[in-house]
């Protein structure tokens, strides 16, 4: 009995770690990081939170694609350019980034913290 009660807390362990831990290839950076590169016309700023969210506070020059919508309008993004993400937190946009770089983007950002972070 006690061998499964490990090897279940193991695995717990594991499936938190994972979904906690950046992807490969996911750069991260902070809000003052992206303050930098907001006036960059070469990135693709997108915003995942629902339209109620942005519409109630958003960034100048995000494009509003909810999540549970991203892989139908992904197709509207450019796979050449650099995709930045930002959420509420940072955890919606780190889902979001992993699902672009499994459409195959090759160059994707999640901003730490979200507009929580913004000042």
């Amino acid at each position: 009995m006690e061998i499964v009660q490990y090897v279940l807390i193991g695995l717990l362990l594991l499936f938190l770690i994972k979904r906690l831990m950046p992807a490969k290839g996911i750069r991260a950076i902070s809000t003052a990081q992206l303050k930098e590169q907001l006036d960059d016309r070469s990135k693709q700023f997108i915003d995942v939170r629902t339209p109620a969210e942005y519409k109630g506070r958003h960034l100048k020059g995000f494009k509003n694609m909810p999540l549970h919508q991203l892989a139908q309008k992904a197709q509207l993004l450019s796979k050449d350019r650099e995709v930045v993400v930002i959420c509420q937190s940072g955890m919606r946009s780190q889902s979001a980034c992993k699902t672009l770089k499994k459409l195959g983007f090759k160059d994707v950002t999640n901003v730490k913290g979200g507009m929580n972070a913004w000042n």
